[in-house]
């Protein structure tokens, strides 16, 4: 396969109520699905409503988002901040130990190993930024039903971020649906799921020791590996049967 470009990556700089949060490098695209994602991931949004308005300034790099109740940043910037691993380097407010206080996984469905290997095949068809250019990360939102929504992006936890900010957008129940993301599933990629509310994680590639524990407190199966004929169950709560 020819690869017809680069990956693109652009400082975009987050403002909340006339604060600046921080600078993000992020593919430049779907960036409204990621302020709300990111917003609802770190617990400054719990639904879109919260957000009474939102200016996105391309040329600039710049997102300003008001919020409709406001938020105490004095106690935002005591927050000690955690740097994620991987390209496109982000940063999160949560630690292990303010994720395992999160709500825990109740939904319960069964869906089998062939139907994942199934959907992430079709899941890496609808990556066409990576198709093109390489090197670029994808996120998936998978309905138990069959349907996708794909998002993509230079980081993983950014796409990640994108297809939550859809949801949130689309007002979705996280009953029955999955992601699937292209990356490593560390304990920030686990706590975003876990705050939406996903029962069931995967992967392509690994999932750290630190999220599959972290999975075990909060009853969500995950699954590494994803591909060809094979994949890797780290969690035993048997909502993906071979």
């Amino acid at each position: 396969m020819i690869k017809k470009g680069c990956p693109e990556e652009y400082p975009i700089t987050l403002h909340l109520n006339n604060n600046e949060i921080a600078t993000f490098q992020l593919t430049n695209n779907d960036l409204e699905d990621w302020a709300y994602g990111y917003l609802f991931s770190e617990g400054f949004i719990t639904t879109k409503s919260d957000i009474s308005h939102i200016q996105l300034d391309q040329e600039k790099g710049i997102i300003k988002v008001e919020l409709e109740k406001g938020f105490d940043s004095d106690v935002f910037f005591d927050k000690k901040k955690h740097y994620t691993a991987g390209c496109g380097r982000g940063v999160t407010f949560f630690s292990m130990t303010d994720v395992k206080g999160f709500n825990k996984a109740e939904t319960y469905f069964q869906i089998s190993k062939q139907f994942l290997l199934k959907k992430i095949h079709e899941f890496s068809l609808s990556c066409q930024m990576y198709l093109e250019t390489g090197g670029m990360h994808g996120a998936c939102i998978l309905h138990k039903d069959g349907d996708i929504i794909v998002r993509e992006d230079i980081g993983r936890h950014n796409a990640v971020d994108k297809v939550i900010g859809y949801a949130v957008r689309n007002n979705l129940d996280p009953k029955g649906l999955i992601l699937l993301t292209t990356g490593r599933i560390s304990y920030e990629m686990l706590s975003k799921a876990a705050k939406f509310g996903f029962s069931v994680v995967g992967s392509r590639t690994a999932a750290t020791m630190q999220a599959v524990q972290l999975a075990r407190v909060l009853n969500i199966e995950v699954i590494g590996y994803i591909r060809g004929r094979m994949s890797t169950i780290y969690t035993d709560f048997n909502r993906v049967v071979d």
